[in-house]
């Protein structure tokens, strides 16, 4: 064995004993040399699938009933596929055979990988429809019902397709007064989905619509693919506007029919479907307007027989059948008041009189007419003891006919053998 100027080992003469690392070397360039495992197809069915999320690799294992085979895929090529991989999904896939020096272990380098018996597309769509019908985006609850009569319809869509066309065509025949917003979009090719995403996001902040229709003519499933796209069908979800889905021909299905409010089969049904007919709009009104007519006559002929019913009361012919009802009244009232008056007169006289028997009986003069004085100071306080007088003092006596004043010349106890008021005390005035 020699090395070459690469720092390899030159297997063109091979060795009795080599290390580890030659027979790996070895080995991948034996493989790397073979033209059939330098371009492969593999049909197998995925297991142990791992996708890298942080270096987007994928890493998985194909086997059928005889063997096993590993394989990778790295992110340069797992970011084209137009599915996600899954376990006991039988595919094709394409790559070269090579041995990883390190592990001694021969895989698969997948470049390319489709399923096998069906469509990567059609995979694709399966998948996204699982999720967003799992998140809710298709539940019938969430779907708002078309405006009535709309004035302003939004239509996203191409500019030069005969979609549009036709339904300028069927607008005009339709309802003529409706206006028609055209959001000019891209309906095919990887560029397409931005811009009906910005279409959908114009109509949704402006609201400048009534009802948004989004769609484009009959095609392949390629096509269509555009309207199959993650991010469109979150922008029709979102939007603040009614939506009609209107892509392809009757048999074509996408993602963005499931979540739109409403799905027509063709772009021409999605304006018959968004605009009233004149012609039926006519009936209609005309059928409004009869039923309010007659229920205007009723509620007039009604209300005049009530008018008549109430004209031929005597009150209205005749004002003093109620005048004289009135007076009656007040004359009757009248006397209810004066006799309820009087009543309450005398038993306020009858109190009043019990009061003052009872006042009468308490007042101290009535005592007086007895032969009783009362006794006041100089202050004017009442004299009930003859400790508070002294010799000297002024008193005031009054009797029940008038007052006496006196000078009190002295004062005696009742224990000093008091029995009686002496002559000498009081020196009348």
């Amino acid at each position: 064995m020699s090395m070459n100027s690469s720092g390899t080992a030159d297997f063109s003469v091979i060795p009795v004993t080599m290390t580890v690392t030659e027979l790996n070397e070895y080995l991948k360039m034996s493989l790397e040399s073979n033209p059939v495992l330098g371009d492969i197809y593999v049909k197998g069915e995925i297991s142990n699938f791992t996708n890298h999320y942080k270096t987007g690799h994928f890493y998985f294992t194909l086997k059928d009933e005889g063997g096993n085979l590993r394989a990778v895929m790295f992110r340069s090529y797992s970011s084209r596929l137009a599915f996600m991989p899954e376990n006991g999904m039988k595919v094709i896939a394409h790559g070269r055979v090579t041995v990883f020096v390190r592990d001694g272990q021969y895989q698969l380098y997948v470049d390319s990988m489709e399923p096998e018996g069906i469509g990567s597309l059609y995979i694709a769509f399966e998948q996204l429809k699982r999720k967003l019908e799992a998140e809710g985006l298709f539940a019938q609850e969430r779907k708002r019902p078309l405006p009535k009569i709309p004035t302003r319809v939004g239509i996203i869509t191409s500019p030069t397709g005969a979609a549009i066309r036709d339904m300028i065509n069927i607008a005009k025949r339709r309802f003529p007064i409706a206006e028609l917003i055209l959001y000019p979009a891209l309906v095919q090719g990887p560029d397409a989905p931005p811009t009906l995403i910005a279409g959908l996001r114009h109509f949704s902040e402006t609201k400048s619509v009534d009802v948004v229709i989004i769609g484009r003519g009959g095609g392949s499933i390629e096509d269509l693919w555009a309207f199959n796209d993650e991010g469109v069908a979150r922008a029709v979800a979102a939007c603040s506007v009614p939506v009609i889905s209107a892509v392809g021909h009757e048999t074509d299905f996408t993602i963005c029919d499931f979540v739109a409010d409403l799905r027509a089969p063709t772009p021409s049904a999605a304006a018959e479907l968004a605009l009233p007919e004149v012609s039926e709009l006519k009936w209609r009104f005309g059928n409004v307007i009869t039923h309010m007519a007659m229920s205007l006559t009723r509620k007039t002929s009604e209300m005049r027989r009530r008018l008549e019913a109430i004209a031929s009361r005597k009150v209205i012919r005749d004002p003093r059948f109620i005048i004289d009802d009135r007076r009656m009244l007040t004359v009757s009232l009248a006397d209810k008041l004066t006799v309820a008056a009087k009543t309450r007169c005398t038993a306020g006289r009858l109190a009043l009189s019990r009061v003052a028997g009872k006042l009468e009986a308490m007042n101290p003069l009535s005592v007086l007419s007895r032969g009783y004085f009362a006794v006041f100071g100089e202050d004017g306080d009442v004299i009930t003891r003859v400790s508070r007088v002294k010799v000297g003092d002024r008193l005031k006596l009054r009797a029940a006919d008038g007052i006496i004043r006196a000078n009190v010349t002295g004062v005696e106890q009742k224990d000093k053998g008091f029995d009686g008021l002496s002559s000498d005390l009081v020196d009348l005035k």
